[in-house]
C-alpha cells in the first residue's frame, strides 16, 4: 500500500474509532482534521508545513475553530521566547563562541576514549540544558565529526552517543528543549522549578546513559582508544578568536543565563505575573545581539531564526488547543482517570510513557504539545498534576532517544550526517542503542519522580 493508501485508511479507522466511542461531531471533526495533520507529518516529513496550513483552513473551513481563538491558542509567548533565543544563540555562533569553549575544554582533556566520550557527552548535555538541543547537536557534532575524521573513525556511533547526551542534558533547564519552555509556560513551572527538580534527575539520567553506551558501543570505544594511542590524535586547531568578540560573547551569554535564572526573581520585584520575564529575558538580550550586530541585524534575524520550525510550531499549537476547545482531551483525560481511578501514581505512569511512545514516533515537541491539553484538563478536573509534568518532559526527552525521529536533534544530526559524510542510518541501527539507552533512563527518570512526589506537592 502507498503511503498515501495508508494515509486515507488511518484517517478512516480514527474518525470511525472516535464516532464509535459518542464523541460529538465537533469532537469528531476536531480529531480528524488533527490526526491528518499529524499524519501527514509524520509519512510526508518533508511537506509538514504544508499539512499544517492545510490542517488549520480545514478547521477554519469548517467553523470547528475561529480566528481569536486560532491567535490564542498559536501561543505566540513561547514562539517570542524561542525568537529571542535564536537570535541570541545566532550571534553566539557567528563568532564561534561555543566552538572556542568546547575546543579549550577537550584539549584539557587527557587522551583516552572513555574520558574522552564521557566529557564530550557531558558537555553536550551542559550545552544543550545552557542554550538548547538544536544548537548543541549543530556544534557538538562539528566536534565530533572533526576527531572521527582525523582519526579514520565510522563517525556513527559517536554521533548517536552525543545526541544521546544532548536529549538528556535538554531536560535540565526550562531553555534546553522546547518542550520545557511549553511545559514551564503552561504548568506556572520557573527557572529554579527545573533546577531542583529537573537537572537532578537528568544529571542521574546522563550518568546512567555513559555507561550502558560504552557497554553498547565497546567495540567502537576500542578503536577510538587504538586510533588515539597510534595517530596521537589532535583535534584540528581552529582559528584564534578575537579577544573582543569573547568578552562581548561572553557578557551576553552570561546575561541571558543568569536572567533566564533569576527572571522569578525579576518578576518579584517588578510586581509581573508569572513567567513574564522568561520571556522578557530573551527578547531583552536578542535586542541587544541585534544592536551589536548594527549593519547586519537583518540578516541574523532572516538566517539564524528558524522562520520554517517556528510556523510550524504556531500552527501545531493552534490545532492541539482546538482538541481543547471542543472537548477532545476532556475525553481523554475522563478516559485516564477511568483507566486510572484518579491514582497519582498510574496518571504518572500512563503520562510518563505515554508522552515516551508518542515523541519515540511521532516527534517530543508534537507528543508534548498534544498531551499539555490532557493534563491541564486533568488539572480542572481536581487530579494532583505537579509530578505530570515532569512525566511529560521526561518521557519526550528520554525516550526521544528510542528512535530516529524521537527529538529534533535526532533529525538535525542524521542530517549532518548525510550532507557532510554521506551516511545514512537505518532505523533498526538507531533502535538497538536507543532502547539500551532510553529504555533504562527513563525507568530511572520515573521511579525519581515517584519517589520525590509528596515534596513536589
Amino acid at each position: 500500500m502507498t503511503k498515501g493508501g495508508i494515509y486515507l485508511l488511518l484517517l478512516v479507522l480514527i474518525a470511525a474509532g472516535s464516532t464509535a466511542l459518542g464523541w460529538e461531531g465537533r469532537q469528531v471533526l476536531a480529531t480528524a482534521i488533527f490526526s491528518g495533520f499529524i499524519l501527514g507529518t509524520l509519512l510526508f516529513w518533508k511537506f509538514r508545513l504544508a499539512f499544517a496550513f492545510l490542517g488549520i483552513v480545514a478547521l477554519l473551513a469548517t467553523d470547528v475553530l475561529d480566528l481569536p481563538h486560532l491567535i490564542e491558542f498559536a501561543s505566540l509567548d513561547i514562539i517570542l521566547f524561542l525568537i529571542g533565543m535564536m537570535i541570541v544563540v545566532g550571534f553566539l555562533e557567528e563568532r564561534r563562541f561555543f566552538e572556542v569553549i568546547v575546543e579549550k575544554a577537550l584539549t584539557l582533556l587527557p587522551r583516552r576514549a572513555r574520558v574522552l566520550m564521557a566529557s564530550t557527552m557531558a558537555m553536550a548535555a551542559l550545552s544543550a540544558a545552557l542554550v538548547d538541543e538544536v544548537t548543541s547537536i549543530l556544534f557538538m557534532s562539528a566536534i565530533t565529526l572533526q576527531i572521527t575524521r582525523r582519526l579514520a573513525l565510522d563517525p556513527v556511533p559517536f554521533i548517536i552517543m552525543i545526541v544521546f547526551g544532548t536529549n538528556i542534558g535538554s531536560s535540565a533547564t526550562v531553555v534546553g528543549n522546547p518542550i520545557g519552555v511549553m511545559i514551564a509556560l503552561r504548568g506556572g513551572l520557573t527557572f529554579f522549578d527545573f533546577l531542583r527538580w529537573a537537572t537532578p534527575i537528568a544529571v542521574a539520567g546522563l550518568l546512567l546513559a555513559i555507561p550502558l553506551s560504552f557497554w553498547y558501543f565497546a567495540r567502537d570505544i576500542a578503536l577510538f582508544d587504538h586510533a588515539l594511542r597510534d595517530k596521537a590524535g589532535q583535534v584540528i586547531p581552529m582559528e584564534a578568536m578575537p579577544a573582543r568578540d569573547l568578552l562581548v560573547s561572553s557578557v551576553l551569554f552570561l546575561g541571558t543565563i543568569g536572567g533566564l535564572v533569576l527572571h522569578h526573581q525579576l518578576e518579584s520585584l517588578l510586581g509581573l505575573e508569572k513567567n513574564t520575564m522568561l520571556i522578557g529575558v530573551a527578547a531583552f538580550f536578542a535586542g541587544i545581539a541585534l544592536l551589536l550586530d548594527r549593519d547586519r541585524a537583518r540578516e541574523l534575524v532572516e538566517k539564524r531564526v528558524d522562520w520554517w520550525t517556528l510556523t510550524f510550531f504556531m500552527l501545531l499549537f493552534a490545532s492541539a488547543g482546538t482538541l481543547r476547545y471542543v472537548g477532545v482531551t476532556r475525553r481523554i483525560a475522563e478516559g485516564f482517570v477511568a483507566v486510572t481511578g484518579g491514582r497519582e501514581g498510574l496518571l504518572l505512569a500512563a503520562t510518563t510513557w505515554g508522552s515516551g511512545l508518542l515523541s519515540a514516533f511521532m516527534d517530543n515537541v508534537l507528543a508534548v504539545a498534544t498531551l499539555i491539553p490532557v493534563v491541564t484538563d486533568l488539572q480542572e478536573m481536581g487530579a494532583a498534576v505537579d509530578t505530570l509534568w515532569w512525566g511529560l518532559l521526561f518521557g519526550g526527552t528520554f525516550l526521544g532517544n528510542l528512535t530516529l525521529i524521537g527529538s529534533t536533534a535526532n533529525i538535525v544530526a542524521l542530517g549532518i550526517l548525510e550532507r557532510d559524510e554521506g551516511i545514512h542510518i537505518s532505523f533498526l541501527r538507531w533502535l538497538k542503542p536507543g532502547l539500551v539507552i532510553a529504555v533504562p533512563t527513563l525507568l530511572l527518570a520515573h521511579l525519581l519522580i515517584a519517589l520525590q512526589a509528596p515534596l513536589m506537592r
